[in-house]
């Protein structure tokens, strides 16, 4: 059930709802260890059928193939199952046919696996004479890889057509356990990144007809980003090469199946590159990987010289590879004396130290991006654009505004009067760059834009306002102290006999607090200016401030009509994943489950106040959980607390009061401190601050 979910981009309980509610939901098939297993496409029709869910139909036949596909991996190593599949998708491309045919006839697919799969080889035979594309992975296995072609039909009719049945089974290489393809692979983050970095869409636009070139390709994949949403590839040629002869028949799949003509597809077994054929416009590589206790610095900067060699006037290349060699101050002498001829040849157009992670399987390895541009526009000869976002996320918005900054660069150069402030990173003179030798290639200082931004023009006002307010904050708590004294809560030893303890439970039962459900609502309703406050897990557990998530009424409205709002006093709680408690003064907040309400009853026998409860609740014993436990050790019902008596309910609520409002003044003055201290070191970090001498 829990992979239904997944089908359906739900959560896990909505299924067992399904089946619950809905009499025509197919009924389990088997069990696995007490689980109930069902028929794939039978759940898939339901879903289709009922318009349950979230998922594209699209995908639910793709999820389905793929879940076909992991059910092989016992007959088949995960690489042989891409191998396999990605053969049989070329061989259908090649053919223009597909692969089971001839109804009734021995590849029609009702015939026997042997027919089946004979027929299969005898079309790969004919089609792939040179064994450039197919032959070999489908020669290396048996008739029992028959239910692969009928796999391969059923993702094409998934995706439309072999290239999109391609890229789904290489996205999915991880699940299959594919380690070795997937070890390579690149976040879409920074796909997208060298997408816009290459700018192919632009020479495609211009009449040209763009050679691409990666010399280190592996599985294809910073190819296939440059490829993916360009239109007319049928004018793009591509040279590519890879040491491993598995990884290049890889390659080469992709590309003919990404609708490169044969004719002008080269993927070679090795180093180097079919120069013969076409001299490189766009090189986008990545540096072969190696562990830090091997990498050497020289090594991987001599990688490099060898694409810039590669460049013709006017083109582009990008290179990933080692921060601590492209970026990082270097120790060695010969590395450093070679990062910098390449400094000084005027090729190195920008220098980008990358964040963690845009590699995910490799979360420890830090790389660096260089662009490189041979003959480069005279106002960029002698500089270089230095760029660091290593600690920023590589958001969409981050991509798009770090390459308008390239392209830019790369067409006007530096122009300081008129020309575009780069929104990341400086331009830095490579003489600078050549006198500190070996030094790091980081900014010397924030970009212009975010020194001249409003933020940092408007700073000394904002330090100002917090400092008033923390004055005010001051004078408010003086005057509350003057009014109402210190701080007492009067508290002595019991010495009469302990108040009787009661759960939970025991106080539903006997209907002095009512229970109310939280609500399922989707997050796609959530904004940050609707009407009510949502009321979830993380507000309660302080992971988010309560007001960040809000739903507009009419959508309340619309899509929700039986939702019901918090009163004043509510008493919002969550055990997942942990105990949190919420007193929600104001009301009129919807509750998002798993979180709960529980409301005190005003007119009880015994009288309770919601401050006093949340506070008894929240000191109860046993209410931690373990760190390995799946679910807490009891629930809420059955916490234990002391019954007190009306009078001392009544003193411990006015306690509580007086603390919260307490609480609030002094949280006013820290918050007011915070930011003014916040503030001015952040301006005296970029340098766009200054104290006063001598600092009163």
């Amino acid at each position: 059930m829990s992979e239904i979910a997944e089908f359906a981009r739900v959560r896990r309980p909505v299924v067992s709802t399904w089946r619950r509610r809905h009499p025509d939901f197919p009924a389990a098939v088997s069990e696995d260890a007490g689980r109930p297993l069902f028929d794939g496409a039978r759940v898939v029709e339901w879903l289709l059928a009922s318009g349950r869910g979230k998922a594209d139909p699209r995908e639910l036949r793709s999820e389905l193939a793929l879940f076909g596909l992991a059910a092989l991996r016992e007959r088949f190593t995960p690489r042989q199952l891409v191998e396999t599949l990605g053969s049989l998708l070329c061989l259908r491309r090649l053919d223009g046919r597909p692969l089971p045919e001839n109804p009734g006839g021995p590849s029609s697919g009702t015939g026997t696996d042997e027919e089946l799969w004979s027929a299969v080889l005898r079309r790969a035979e004919r089609i792939d004479v040179e064994d450039e594309f197919v032959l070999r992975e489908l020669r290396s296995l048996d008739a029992g890889a028959a239910p692969l072609v009928r796999l391969a039909e059923e993702l094409v009719e998934a995706a439309y057509d072999e290239h999109g049945a391609y890229e789904w089974l290489l996205d999915a290489r991880t699940r299959l356990g594919s380690d070795s393809l997937a070890a390579d692979a690149v976040a879409p983050e920074l796909h997208r990144l060298l997408a816009r970095l290459a700018d192919l869409p632009l020479r495609l636009e211009q009449g040209e007809s763009p050679v691409l070139a990666d010399p280190y390709a592996r599985a294809g994949d910073l190819l296939a980003a440059l490829l993916d949403g360009t239109e007319d590839r049928e004018r793009v040629t591509v040279l590519a090469a890879d040491p491993d002869d598995r990884l290049a028949r890889v390659t080469r799949r992709r590309l003919l199946l990404a609708g490169i003509d044969e004719l002008h597809l080269d993927v070679r077994t090795g180093t180097e590159l079919e120069e013969d054929l076409a001299d490189p416009d766009i090189i986008v590589t990545r540096l072969p990987y190696r562990p830090g206790e091997n990498r050497c610095a020289l090594t991987a900067l001599t990688e490099v010289e060898r694409v810039a060699d590669l460049l013709r006037p006017g083109r582009t290349a990008l290179v990933l590879g080692p921060a601590d060699a492209l970026v990082g101050a270097l120790r060695d002498t010969d590395a450093a004396r070679l990062r910098s001829a390449l400094l000084r040849s005027n090729i190195v157009e920008s220098v980008i130290a990358l964040p963690g992670g845009v590699l995910p399987f490799r979360p420890g390895y830090h790389p660096a991006l260089w662009t490189l541009t041979r003959d480069p526009v005279p106002e960029a000869k002698g500089k270089v654009l230095l760029v660091d976002i290593s600690s920023e996320h590589l958001t969409a918005d981050v991509g798009l505004r770090l390459a308008e900054d390239v392209l830019l660069w790369r067409t006007e150069g530096f122009r300081p009067l008129d020309g575009h402030d780069p929104r990341y990173g400086r331009v830095v003179s490579v003489a600078d760059l050549d006198r500190a030798f070996g030094g790091p290639l980081t900014p010397p200082a924030p970009p212009a834009s975010a020194i001249w931004s409003d933020t940092v023009l408007e700073r000394p006002a904002l330090i100002a306002e917090a400092e008033a307010r923390l004055e005010r904050a001051e004078a408010d708590a003086r005057a509350y102290e003057e009014e109402h004294g210190p701080y007492r809560g009067g508290v002595l030893r019991r010495v009469a006999r302990l108040p009787r303890r009661i759960t939970l439970g025991g106080l539903i039962a006997d209907r002095r607090v009512t229970r109310v459900s939280g609500h399922r609502v989707s997050d796609q309703h959530f904004s940050a200016d609707g009407h009510h406050v949502v009321l979830g897990p993380e507000e309660i557990t302080g992971e988010r401030p309560v007001g960040a998530r809000r739903i507009d009424r009419l959508v309340l409205a619309a899509e929700y009509d039986r939702v019901a709002l918090t009163e004043p006093g509510d008493i919002v709680h969550t055990l997942a994943p942990r105990l949190g408690l919420y007193v929600d003064h104001g009301g009129l907040s919807v509750v998002v489950f798993p979180a709960r309400v529980l409301r005190v009853a005003p007119d009880a026998r015994r009288p309770l106040t919601p401050r006093v409860l949340a506070a008894l609740l929240g000191a109860a014993r046993g209410t931690a959980r373990s760190p390995g436990a799946v679910r807490p050790a009891r629930r809420i019902e059955e916490y234990e607390l002391p019954d007190l008596e009306p009078d001392e309910v009544l003193r411990l609520d006015a306690l509580l009061a007086e603390a919260e409002h307490r609480e609030r003044l002094l949280r006013a003055r820290l918050d007011a401190l915070t930011e003014a201290r916040d503030l001015t070191i952040a301006g005296l970090t970029d340098g766009t601050l200054t104290l006063a001498d001598p600092y009163p």
